[in-house]
């Protein structure tokens, strides 16, 4: 992540012009240049990146020729995708249901023994993963949001073992291993992803619940809100936390100053956690987590609030805060993200895929080291929410959309 004080001497203003929606161009350029996709006018058109390609990357194909193949449909706002080693997937369903579903489309009934989920606004059942160890312990997790008393409620993860036989599908022994605190009277930004580190510990962004109350404590380290947190498979605190025997400060916390995180996953090369969150109107952002780190939200922000005022002072830079490394203004609506590693599409091989929920797209990014030097936007033509990404165990990539008739994509090469 690059601090302001690195870049300050940097700042430019990146004009959006040109540029056209295509998927067959030229290859990728390994510096930023070139005509930008994004040709729409920002939210805050005065705000300018810290340092060069921090925004408005150009157009960049791979000209990989492509067609989408639906595997399931009639889902109820399918949430998340997890592979098991069969090639099953394990799939939530917002309202509360999780379901295995076959590599033929064959949709189960709900897996049984989950907890009760306040399903309200924007929660629900969320993410869901494999323990690192599964053909050992056969355990999964999942997070969802949690009711609790006087209509509060709260992020929590919590993990079972998948039992499968002549009765059905369940989950086993459930124990909630994370509760965020405090619970908040909302229903918006529960803002989770659940990524295994590869010590096997588990990391939870977690959003700061939108309202006023829970945003300030994004910067709270005495709160959970607006965090990403660390903690081992069983709920305890790994003992390297960046915060461990802190007074005032939550051991679990290992990166604060986010807001609604989404999208997650780990860098194949670096192992290091990268995240996209939600900003306001603008001010979507790639973050590349490191431990102990503040990243800024809400002290600084690119983009407005949905009023069209300034964010807070309306600071887009502050000494001892992290920039992005890279934002959207116009946003995209991020959620779910993968670093394409398949053989199936070798020309994708180590680009970001995001899913984009107001864009309706599939945007894949082109990457040098940790930067951001290309955008391409796909699927463009079936006007849905992309709520989920993941790369199947045959390469292929997979969505899911986000509909009360959600369905289960993949994309294949075209066939010749």
């Amino acid at each position: 992540m690059r601090n302001l004080l690195l870049t300050t001497a940097l700042a430019v203003v990146l004009a959006a012009c040109g540029g056209t929606d295509s998927v067959a161009q030229s290859a990728a350029p390994s510096a930023p240049g070139g005509e930008p996709w994004e040709t729409r006018p920002a939210n805050a058109p005065s705000q300018t990146p810290a340092y060069p390609g921090q925004t408005r990357a150009p157009e960049v194909s791979a000209d990989v020729a492509y067609e989408v193949v639906t595997v399931a449909e009639g889902l109820d706002k399918p949430w998340a995708i997890a592979f098991l080693p069969d090639g099953r997937m394990l799939v939530t369903e917002k309202p509360g249901r999780l379901r295995i579903i076959t590599a033929a489309g064959e949709v189960s009934e709900p897996v049984t023994g989950l907890p009760e989920v306040d399903a309200r606004g924007q929660g629900g059942l969320l993410d869901v993963a494999l323990d690192p160890d599964y053909a050992e312990t056969k355990l999964i997790y999942w997070s969802y949001a949690q009711p609790q008393e006087g209509e509060t409620n709260t992020t929590a993860v919590a993990r079972g073992r998948l039992v499968e036989d002549e009765a059905g599908a369940r989950v086993e022994g459930v124990q909630v291993i994370f509760q965020q605190a405090p619970a908040m009277a909302s229903t918006m930004h529960y803002g989770n992803r659940l990524v295994f580190d590869r010590e096997g510990r588990l990391l939870i962004s977690l959003g700061e619940r939108s309202i006023l109350a829970g945003r300030v404590q994004a910067q709270d380290m005495n709160s959970a809100l607006g965090k990403v947190v660390r903690i081992n498979r069983d709920g305890s605190i790994p003992a390297d936390n960046p915060f461990v025997g802190q007074d005032g400060v939550r051991p679990e916390i290992f990166a604060s100053g986010v807001r609604n995180v989404q999208a997650a996953a780990l860098h194949p090369n670096t192992g290091a956690l990268w995240e996209i969150e939600h900003g306001a109107r603008g001010g979507d952002e790639l973050n590349i987590i490191e431990a102990g780190k503040n990243y800024g939200w809400p002290t600084i922000a690119y983009g407005l609030e949905y009023s069209g005022k300034p964010i807070g002072e309306g600071l887009t830079a502050k000494e001892g805060l992290e920039q992005p490394d890279y934002y959207w203004d116009p946003v995209i609506g991020p959620s779910g993200m993968i670093f394409y590693q398949g053989d199936l599409f070798p020309a994708w091989k180590d680009s970001l895929f995001v899913g984009a929920l107001r864009d309706k797209q599939l945007v894949r990014l082109t990457l040098d080291g940790d930067r951001v030097v290309g955008e391409e936007r796909l699927l463009s033509d079936l006007n849905a929410r992309i709520r989920e990404v993941d790369q199947g165990p045959d390469g292929a990539i997979y969505v899911a959309t986000d509909s009360t008739e959600g369905k289960i994509l993949k994309l294949v090469p075209k066939a010749d």
